[in-house]
Order: structure tokens, then sequence, then C-alpha cells
């Protein structure tokens, strides 16, 4: 026997293949059950509705085919096994609906294709997982704006190339991420738009002759537009890129928030405690706190990002024209990116939540910290009116002279600042004892920094009271688009299951 027949004698000579059942054929139709059985049928359901409306089919043909749409036992289906059978979920739909209306049912694939009813698939998946993953970063949103809330007054450094910048506020820092966050938000909110647009009547690729209604397939489904190009409407898949990149982005920005709080659950760093529930004991050092959560956050949103990243990989070098098989491939690593993110931002709106801060420990590591001197460096350009640059040479002697002699920033002296302005500019300074201390002061530079977006208490409780009402909008629009689409699923089964008895 030669090599040929022995792998026809292990794969079978007829399809489907023994590996090919394995490698894809088995695992795309386990995940057409689980995510894609629903969509298909309510597309059956519009479409039905749509050739009858259009009178391409007539009354009888109409509630013949409904009829067997309503027998279709969607559990069995879901329960079912891969056997090769049929080549997919699709035809096994079929062979079922042909079964409870013989003949008949073939003419529910009249004027369409799997290639724009695939696509419509596709795109009442994302646009329904979207939604569920925009609830939660909403529920995200609106914890770190509480959070914030409660921290407006709670001072801490702020640091730039992982050094010590300046004096800052915790609420400060949180709302940086909630402006991230809500900026990832955005983009998936318009990724929505971009999905929730219908190719159905694209038919293969360039219609159909029949009369059928494209625009009332859209609005039976729920859609918002039309892929107008037929063309495009089943060759386009940028707007499954759309969703990778925005989920892509997400993951990474909200991972960098979780390392910097990773960091800040350091015994060294002291910054911030997690909640029991969100840490983990060692098995041999029994003072540790692990901060599990923060550390399977940072990993997971990787894999999110990671699974992003495969889609458009995917995507790379792929022909305008049919895809739908590669879409098969794609559609999960999009599932599955969205699916840990929302879990992470749920997962993060929790152990944020719970967490303590340390406000005595971060207060008191300002108050020592030349992260305060831009501050007198400033102080000096109102008080002896000098150019910055001479304040900056003043200031950064007086920095290296105290670090030399082993002092905190809230110990130096007017002495040690004089010393310094009599090398660099020849004089004395006529800077007081207190306006040092002031300038030196941690909470006086928070105070004094109420520029639009500053750290300044007031204007962080502005800018929390203006994100929480767009954090509303949002809120609304959500609840607007899920009962939307869950009037629209509604309608198509009522409508069918009226016909199927009239």
């Amino acid at each position: 026997m030669n090599y040929r027949d022995r792998i026809f004698q292990q794969e079978g000579a007829s399809f489907p293949g023994k590996t090919y059942v394995e490698a894809v054929l088995e695992p795309a139709f386990n995940e057409a059950k689980h995510h894609l059985l629903h969509p298909m049928m309510a597309i059956n359901k519009a479409h039905l509705i749509m050739l009858r409306e259009q009178e391409l089919l007539t009354d009888d043909e109409a509630k013949r085919i409904a009829g067997a749409l309503c027998g279709i036992e969607m559990e069995e289906l879901r329960q079912s096994h891969y056997t090769g059978q049929f080549e997919d979920l699709f035809f096994q739909v079929e062979s079922r609906l042909l079964e409870l209306a013989p003949d008949v049912a073939g003419n529910l694939h009249l004027a369409r294709s799997r290639n724009d009813m695939g696509i419509t698939i596709y795109r009442m998946v994302l646009r329904e997982k979207l939604l569920v993953t925009l609830a939660s970063a909403l529920y995200l949103k609106e914890h770190l704006l509480l959070f914030a809330n409660e921290h407006v007054d709670t001072i801490m450094i702020g640091y730039t190339h992982t050094q010590q910048a300046q004096p800052t506020t915790m609420a400060h820092y949180i709302m940086a991420a909630t402006d991230m966050l809500s900026r990832d938000i955005k983009r998936l909110i318009q990724a929505y738009h971009t999905v929730n647009r219908s190719p159905m009547g694209a038919a293969a690729l360039t219609t159909s002759g029949f009369a059928i209604s494209r625009e009332r397939m859209r609005e039976l489904l729920g859609f918002d537009e039309l892929v107008e190009n037929s063309y495009d409407a089943v060759c386009g898949a940028d707007y499954l890129g759309e969703v990778a990149t925005a989920v892509q982005l997400a993951a990474i920005n909200l991972g960098r928030t979780v390392q910097d709080m990773l960091l800040w659950c350091t015994q060294e760093f002291a910054g911030l405690k997690v909640a029991s529930p969100y840490v983990q004991i060692s098995s041999i050092m029994p003072q540790k706190r692990n901060p599990v959560s923060f550390e399977h956050m940072r990993s997971l949103l990787s894999s999110a990002a990671g699974n992003a990243t495969t889609v458009l990989t995917m995507m790379h070098n792929t022909p305008f024209g049919d895809i739908v098989d590669t879409e098969d491939d794609m559609q999960p690593y999009a599932w599955r990116s969205m699916g840990v993110l929302e879990q992470m931002y749920r997962l993060m709106a929790s152990v944020v939540g719970t967490m303590e801060v340390n406000k005595d420990v971060l207060l008191e590591r300002a108050k020592g910290s030349f992260a305060t001197v831009t501050e007198l460096a400033d102080t000096l350009v109102r008080t002896d009116q000098l150019s910055f640059r001479k304040s900056h040479h003043i200031v950064s002697r007086v920095v290296k002279e105290a670090m030399s002699e082993q002092l905190a920033a809230n110990q130096i002296s007017l002495e040690l600042v004089n010393r310094a302005a009599v090398e660099v500019i020849g004089r004395e300074l006529s800077l007081t004892a207190e306006e040092l201390r002031l300038a030196l002061d941690p909470v006086h530079f928070v105070m004094i920094r109420k520029l639009p977006g500053g750290p300044n208490p007031e204007e962080m409780k502005r800018m929390i009271a203006v994100r929480q009402a767009v954090l509303q909008q949002e809120t609304e629009w959500l609840a607007q688009k899920k009962q939307a689409n869950a009037n629209v699923m509604k309608g198509l089964d009522q409508m069918t299951a009226e016909w199927s008895v009239g």
C-alpha cells in the first residue's frame, strides 16, 4: 500500500476527511451551535416574512415554512454532535426544515446565500457581545468614579519615567484612567455602529434578480443601516477588524493601570491593600498576601490583546473576496478577546471598589519627597521676579545640597535656599520662611493647581460630575440598544408563531 492509499484508509475516501473534521468542521460546528444558532433562526424568520410581503411566497407556503421553523427543536440542536452527515449547522437546520415542510421549505433560500446570511449572523453575534462588553465597561467606569470621589483629597506622588515627579491625588490618577476607559467605550460604541449594518440581500455577491427588499430585512433584524454595496457586504471584514482593534487597545489600556496598582500593593510601596476575597496566601510563607487578582488581570488582559491581534493577523493578506470560511476561523478569537475583556472589567471594578488606600503613608511620602520642588521654582519666579530657568538652577542646587546632607524636602531651610541663590545670582532672595514652607507642602501644591484638568479637589469634583452625566447618557444608550434588539427578536418569534397556526 502506497502512502496515498494509507492516508485514504485513515482519513476516508469521501468528504469529510477525518483530520479535517477534527481540526476544522467539528470545532466550527460546536462554536456555531452555541453562538450562531439563534441569529440563524432569526434570519430565517425575517427572510420568510420579507418573502411573503414581497409576494414571492404564497400564504400557504409561508404558513407551512413558519410551522417548520416553529417545529425546530432548538435545544436538541444545541445538544447535537458533529457526525459528518452535514457539512455544518446551516445544512443540518435546512435538512430539518425540509423534513418538516418537504419541498416548500427549499424556497426559504430564495434570493439569499450562505455568504450574506453568514456575515449577517456574525454581525448579529458581535453586536450582542459588544453590548455585553460595554455593560461591564460602564460598570467599571461607575465604580472608578465612585472611588475617585472618595479620594479627591488623598495626596500621593505622581510618577514619570518611573521616578517621583510631582504631588497629585489618587482621584487625579483614577480620573486619568477613567478618561482612558471612556475613550475605549467610545471606540467600542463606534465599533457597534460599524457592525450594526445589514448585508442581507447581497446574496452570493451581486444581489438577486428576485424583487426582495433589503431595507425590510434590515428593519426586521434591527440593523441601523445597510451595507449598500453587495460586494462589500459579503467581502468586507473591517467591521470585525474594528472590533478587534477597539478590544485590543482597551485591554492594553486597562493593563497599564493594573500594572501600576500591582506595584502599589507591594510592601515597599504600601499604598494599596487588596481586600481578602481577591488575595491568596502563600503555601509556605505565612506573611504573604498575594494580590493575585491583579496578577491574573495583567496576564488575561494580555491574552485578550493577543486574541484580538490574531484576528487582525488572520485578516492580513486575505483576498478581498468571499471570506466567510476564513471568518469562521477568525470570529471565535474576537469572541474570546471580548469575553476576557468583559470579565476583567467586572473584576477590576470589584477589586478597586473594595481595596484600601493607605492615605497616611502616601501623604508622608509626598511631604518628604523632592517632588514638590517644581512649586519652589515657581515661587521664586513670583517672589523675586527671576526667570524660570534661573529659578530652576537655584532649586537644582538646593536639591543637590539637601540630598548630600540627607535632608528630606520638608527639612530644607531658608538658609540653604539663600546659599544656593547667592551661588547662582549673587544675592539672597526675598522669599520668606512661610513662603518656603508652602512651596514645599504637597497639599498646597495640589490645591493651587486648579486649572482645567488639574488635581485641585474642587476641579476633580467638577470633572467627576461631568463624567457621571456622560455615564448616564451611555447607560441609557446601552439600555435602548438592548431593548431594541430584544424587541426585534420577540417580534420575529411572534409573527412566525402566528403564521404557523394561521
